[in-house]
């Protein structure tokens, strides 16, 4: 395998169309699309400081590398990468990418990253940025840190395990997701989804777990949660007090407290919601919103 050690490369696709490539300590300056149609690279230490580095790639492997924020859109239409233990300042990274692996990633501007990609694993990401992993499938997901908003937006079969989500609009239409141990906070969680299971999480959220068909959710807590279940399907276990529950379209709602049940007839058929629950502070035919 050819190496290239501690160059400043420049111009417009500086190493275009590269074959099994080492480039260690190197520094991709200005000029677009450095690696274009790279094959067989690996990367290490090195930095990109312009745009579209890795695009119609396959095979690469990068370890303590850096994207600046003008390397936007980094990595697009590419195959079987692996990112190392790197820092990703730059927006709009991976996108319709294949069989990528994320370890030890910081993103620390993920405006529009990760859309449309399929066969994801990462683990230990923390990601700062609105729009987060939107349209993707088949993921892989443990101890993500995420603060953004509109995350996992279209997601088709994802796990993720031990993370913290600080995100609005959360798995919105999505489908067959799985989250374990994780606390996720953030207003109208997982609305439109398909088929959303949360098990042993901390959730709080206003209107949160509405318009879902198919929601499971057990052993988990909800804080601070209200308006909760508006026309979902629902099999729920809470281990906490629920602020509210308003118009569950059927399913079981099991809580050992919650403070408002609210059931519009005209909207739903009560009878086909089970309510476990020996202390019901309030029930109401109609929201408050709605008056008298």
């Amino acid at each position: 395998m050819k190496e290239i050690k501690q160059q400043n490369l420049k111009g417009e696709r500086a190493l275009f169309g590269s074959r099994d490539l080492k480039v260690i300590d190197c520094v991709f300056e200005e000029g677009e699309s450095p690696l274009k149609e790279s094959k067989g690279i690996e990367l290490y230490g090195s930095m990109f400081r312009w745009k579209y580095p890795l695009w119609y790639c396959e095979n690469v492997k990068t370890e303590d590398c850096t994207w600046f924020d003008m390397a936007r859109a980094g990595v697009w239409y590419s195959s079987h990468i692996a990112v190392n233990n790197s820092v990703i300042q730059a927006p709009k990274n991976f996108r319709r990418c294949q069989d990528l692996t994320l370890n030890d990633v910081a993103f620390t501007n993920a405006q529009e990253t990760l859309w449309s990609c399929s066969e994801v694993k990462m683990t230990n990401v923390v990601a700062k940025g609105d729009y987060f992993a939107m349209n993707c499938s088949d993921m892989e997901v443990d101890h993500l840190t995420l603060d953004g908003n509109y995350s996992f937006d279209g997601v088709k079969n994802a796990v993720i395990r031990n993370s913290r989500l600080l995100s609005k609009d959360a798995f919105w239409n999505s489908e067959n997701i799985t989250v374990y141990d994780s606390f996720i906070s953030g207003e109208y969680l997982g609305w439109n989804a398909k088929n959303l299971t949360l098990v042993n999480c901390v959730i709080e959220s206003s209107q949160g777990m509405c318009y879902i068909d198919g929601l499971v959710m057990k052993n988990c807590k909800l804080i601070n949660t209200t308006l909760s279940f508006e026309y979902s399907k629902v099999e729920a276990e809470i281990t906490s007090t629920i602020d509210s529950v308003l118009n569950p379209r059927e399913g079981t709602i099991k809580a050992p407290r919650i403070k408002e049940l609210i059931m519009e007839k005209s909207q739903v058929d009560p009878s086909r919601t089970q309510i476990l629950c020996d202390d019901i502070e309030k029930e109401s035919s109609h929201p408050a919103w709605a008056g008298e």
